[in-house]
């Protein structure tokens, strides 16, 4: 059965998607219902053959001949927020992303996105919404090796037809904004694995999308470069607060970056929540292994550890907001030698003290606190 964004009761923490915005009020980029995405013969009948498309990967296959890479899959994409998609190899993950802009073809179910009915685009929206609207970085560059730093950046403005003054001063601002100010002459063989990154990071960024869509696109870097493009991500994502979709096959990376995860495994959203709700409340065996070594404190904040406040409590001690890290909370604890007060908007929610915020970290899947729900 798949485990979907679509049924908030099969996914801990999910909000149920709708059209054009969600429960809260959130404006939705991408709208995504029911996709399949099935490669063999006679595709197009799995979706709907609901005996065949509950099968598993190996018995599909050796009935039908068929591979669902991409089944039953929901979500909502905010404007404005870092989705993660992450998952192992062969999880359906990168052909997902794909479908988003048609790269790949779905087999069936809805895309929209601001709206509009992404699979009933013909050729020329298609092109719009690919050069326009939504850019991709891969992990591999793509850069034109005969061309110059600044004229790979412009390549995208110049397909638009942009006239070449006018691209090259829009590129210049973009190579800055990366970075890499002062060597827009050279060309890709001459940068670094991490430079180079940054090339297609800018020539996305060239177009002024409304969505950025990262396909693993630093897996291939050392650990020390890989940490500085995540740092960019983050960097600009405050500065401009545009909206990315990140695919990635590495935790650590989906924790510091996603506002929401989407955990996908055999082609299926197994769990989708913020990273909180991921390492606090795993939705299966399968998540729990995911996020065992995750150092819970660093990802966890006290409004999952605080308890009810005693008389005289709520005046007293240091103030946490409800966001803070429980490693930050720790030393606030330690500081004040007793306890700290979580307060939001001035009204006391709770108290964290060493025992409440020890247990958290030890806890390994115990889902919030009473006091935290009824907060």
């Amino acid at each position: 059965m798949a485990t979907t964004a679509a049924g908030a009761s099969e996914i801990p923490n999910a909000r149920t998607p709708e059209s054009a915005s969600d429960a809260d009020g959130r404006e939705v980029v991408f709208s995504v219902r029911h996709l399949w995405k099935v490669f063999g013969p006679k595709a197009e009948r799995i979706p709907e053959d609901t005996s065949v498309a509950k099968l598993n990967v190996q018995e599909l296959r050796d009935r039908t001949g068929c591979v669902a890479a991409v089944r039953d899959v929901s979500f909502d994409v905010h404007k404005g927020e870092v989705f993660v998609v992450m998952g192992l190899s062969g999880s359906g993950k990168s052909t997902l992303v794909r479908c988003l802009t048609r790269l790949i073809e779905p087999t069936s179910g809805d895309l929209e996105m601001d709206g509009e009915d992404v699979r009933a685009m013909d050729r020329t929206a298609l092109r719009e919404l690919r050069r326009r609207r939504a850019a991709m970085v891969f992990q591999h560059f793509g850069l034109l090796p005969h061309r110059t730093v600044i004229d790979n950046v412009a390549y995208g403005l110049e397909i638009q037809g942009m006239g070449k003054a006018e691209r090259r001063e829009k590129a210049n601002e973009v190579v800055d904004k990366v970075g890499l100010a002062g060597m827009e002459k050279r060309r890709p063989g001459q940068l670094s694995g991490g430079q180079q990154q940054r090339v297609g990071l800018a020539r996305a960024l060239a177009v002024d999308p409304e969505v950025l869509l990262f396909d693993e696109p630093f897996s291939a870097l050392d650990p020390l470069i890989r940490r500085d493009m995540q740092e960019e991500v983050i960097r600009l994502h405050r500065e401009e607060g545009r909206t990315m979709v990140f695919i990635t096959h590495d935790l650590s990376e989906a924790l510091r970056l996603g506002d929401r995860i989407a955990l996908m495994r055999d082609g299926e959203i197994v769990q989708l929540g913020t990273p909180e709700e991921i390492v606090g409340s795993p939705a299966d065996d399968y998540v729990r292994d995911f996020v065992r070594d995750v150092p819970r404190e660093q990802v966890l904040t006290v409004r999952r550890a605080m308890r009810p406040a005693e008389d005289g409590e709520a005046d007293q001690g240091p103030a946490l907001a409800p966001d803070t890290l429980i490693s930050d909370a720790i030393e606030a604890v330690v500081r004040s030698g007793g306890a700290a007060r979580v307060v939001d908007d001035g009204r006391c929610l709770g108290i964290v003290d060493h025992a409440c915020l020890l247990s958290v970290v030890a806890r390994v899947d115990e889902g919030p606190r009473q006091d935290e729900v009824a907060a």
